[in-house]
């Protein structure tokens, strides 16, 4: 029997194990089973929000521990514009300018395959 499976029983003495037969072939593990395994609980849409923001938060913390050790001040020259601002900042506005042409890019190939299957449709 298998050891997720056994259940502790203390009411009965254990019986002598002479009178047992002796099989060839041992039993298989669908034999062991003495209960039906309960079904899995579902996945909700609460449940997924929960994970990603438990992602968010540790994504935060990162971010965070990251800005706090590159303070360190750089020269940045972008077009007409020159300045000089903490290191941390700068790669962080340069992820944010990231993310947002690539949100862009996104959004416009998501309306572009909507426009394509309602033409389609029609």
């Amino acid at each position: 029997m298998s050891v997720l499976h056994r259940s502790r029983n203390t009411s009965k003495p254990p019986e002598p194990a002479a009178a047992a037969p002796v099989s060839a072939t041992p039993p298989s593990a669908v034999d062991e089973l003495s209960e039906p395994v309960p079904p899995r609980v579902p996945r909700t849409r609460i449940s997924s929000v929960w994970l990603g923001i438990c992602a968010a938060v540790v994504g935060l913390v990162v971010l965070i521990i990251f800005m706090l050790q590159n303070t360190g001040s750089v020269e940045v020259n972008f077009l007409w514009m020159e300045g000089s601002l903490p290191l941390a900042l700068a790669l962080f506005i340069a992820g944010v300018g990231t993310t947002i042409v690539a949100t862009t890019i996104g959004a416009a190939r998501m309306t572009q395959l909507r426009r394509l299957v309602r033409a389609r449709k029609n």
